[in-house]
């Protein structure tokens, strides 16, 4: 296998001789990993061009989408949020992303600081975590007692169907990786300087409870998994393809103008995407 040259380039006339070009020259893995990371920058703009879409038409019929990502730590929740609102208009979209509760919080009903962030009429509003950080993290970490934890779970299907009965829609994703695949992306972060802020104390614990973890994900799923509120299980290790499936499972939900005039699909892999069901095999 040779180097790129100038003179390689300066022959190209289209994308076919290029391909060829890059074949002869890489090793077959590089090659491959070439062509995926093409593709894959290929289909996001599309899907991001669709996203535009759906956003003006959300604006015009004065609709309230909330897109909550939940998952694990380094499960690829914020990647994916960013190109969810890459090329979205700031003015009828909002990223909420909420730190720990104030002692005043603390004393207030759980679900009051996340009412206060819901979309306003044609507005999109993605939850970066959200008001399920006490199904999952809060009884694992014990930020909260038992007798909190109950009566959340107990509250959680109502207070979400009180939303969707006013006409929020509520879109639910988990992201699912594995133990392995989680511990390499928290070395990965520890390895690189502009990611170690991303490496909490939390995080570390996370691996070392993984199978209380899985416990009260389980828990969470068999009791908020309603007909008016799904969970959608995005299931891969590849961060990429979470992020072009999630998308994608976004824009199968409307039926907004101009929709699918990216020539790419809209329907997401079934293999990635599904809603919640008890499964003996899971990656995590």
């Amino acid at each position: 296998m040779g180097s790129l040259t100038t003179k390689d380039f300066e022959a190209l006339s289209d994308a076919a001789s290029f391909k060829s070009v890059l074949k002869s020259k890489l090793e077959p893995k590089k090659y491959a990993a070439i062509l995926e990371g093409v593709h894959y920058e290929t289909e996001l703009l599309k899907l991001q061009a669709e996203l535009v879409d759906l956003q003006q038409w959300v604006a015009k019929h004065k609709k309230r989408v909330c897109v909550v990502f939940e998952g694990r730590d380094a499960a690829g929740k914020g990647g994916a949020i960013r190109r969810f609102t890459e090329h979205l208009n700031p003015r009828s979209m909002r990223v909420v992303a909420l730190t720990k509760p104030t002692e005043v919080e603390r004393g207030q009903w759980y679900f009051r600081r996340y009412i206060k962030e819901l979309p306003e009429p044609g507005e999109l509003v993605f939850f970066d975590r959200s008001w399920y950080n006490r199904a999952v993290v809060e009884p694992v970490m014990g930020f909260c007692n038992d007798e909190q934890y109950k009566k959340y779970m107990v509250q959680v299907p109502e207070f979400e169907h009180m939303l969707s009965e006013d006409g929020v829609i509520i879109i639910k994703f988990w992201f699912s990786i594995s133990k392995d695949e989680q511990l390499r992306r928290f070395n990965s972060r520890l390895a690189n300087p502009l990611k170690q802020w991303k490496f909490s104390p939390v995080d570390k614990e996370g691996q070392k409870r993984w199978d209380l973890y899985t416990s009260y994900k389980e828990q969470m799923f068999s009791k908020t998994h309603t007909s008016f509120s799904p969970w959608i299980i995005i299931k891969t290790n590849n961060k990429k393809e979470a992020r072009l499936e999630s998308i994608r499972y976004v824009l199968s939900k409307f039926e907004y103008d101009r929709k699918g005039e990216s020539n790419t699909t809209i329907l997401p892999d079934p293999n990635v995407v599904q809603r919640y069901h008890r499964m003996i095999n899971q990656i995590d």
